[in-house]
Parts: C-alpha cells; structure tokens; sequence
C-alpha cells in the first residue's frame, strides 16, 4: 500500500462498499417491482404469466437475498445514524459493525424457514 492513501481495506470499508451494494440492489428490486405491477393495467394475462415465473425456487432464493440485503441495509444504516450524530460514534464504529452483523445473522436465521419453506418442501418433501 502506498503511503499516504487513506484505503485500509478495513471493517468501515467493507460496510461502505455492503451498504452501498445493498442500496443498489434494493433500488433495481423496487424499479422491477413498479414495472411488473404497472403491467396490470396493460395486459393482466401478461401480469399473470409475469407472476407465475415467480413461483420458482430460484426467485425464492432470491427472495432470501433480498431480505438479507434489506436487513443489512437498514441495520447499517442505523449504525451509520449512530456513528454520525453520537459524540462517541466514531470511537465505537467498528463494535457496533459486528453487532449489526449479529443481528442480522440471527433475524436471517430466524427468516430462513418462513421464506424458503416451499422451495424447501419441493426440494425435500
């Protein structure tokens, strides 16, 4: 590394790069969200085919993951809110990472089952 580059490579990067990743991620959801729905108006036979390729279990893999990029998203955002108006924000950064990565773990193991239970009935029975 080059002196006098700020590049660390570290917790807070990694974080900036996930929520920025995730941001994106939710953004292209929400843009195909709004196009699918508005396909209503234009051909609701076209809408009803559009829904129905969304009753496969690569959708609801991805259904999985857009859950876990909105629960990151939000939680780091919250630690960001934190680290930016609490005087000892800064300081404590890198603990509450770890902590947002905790909970999310656990709100994601918590969601596995309800959002995957069909693709995992179909696959196992």
């Amino acid at each position: 590394m080059p002196a006098g580059t700020l590049y660390r490579g570290r917790e807070g990067m990694w974080s900036w790069v996930a929520h920025r990743v995730t941001g994106v991620l939710i953004f292209f959801f929400l843009f195909a969200h709004v196009l699918d729905t508005a396909l209503v108006r234009v051909s609701p036979q076209a809408y009803d085919s559009v829904i129905e390729t969304y009753k496969t279990w690569i959708v609801n893999l991805m259904e999985y993951g857009l859950t876990a990029a909105i629960l990151f998203h939000a939680l780091n955002g919250l630690r960001l809110v934190a680290v930016d108006f609490w005087s000892k924000g800064a300081k404590f950064q890198k603990q509450m990472l770890w902590s947002v990565v905790g909970v999310w773990v656990v709100l994601l193991a918590g969601a596995f089952y309800p959002i995957l239970q069909h693709t995992l009935r179909t696959w196992f029975g």
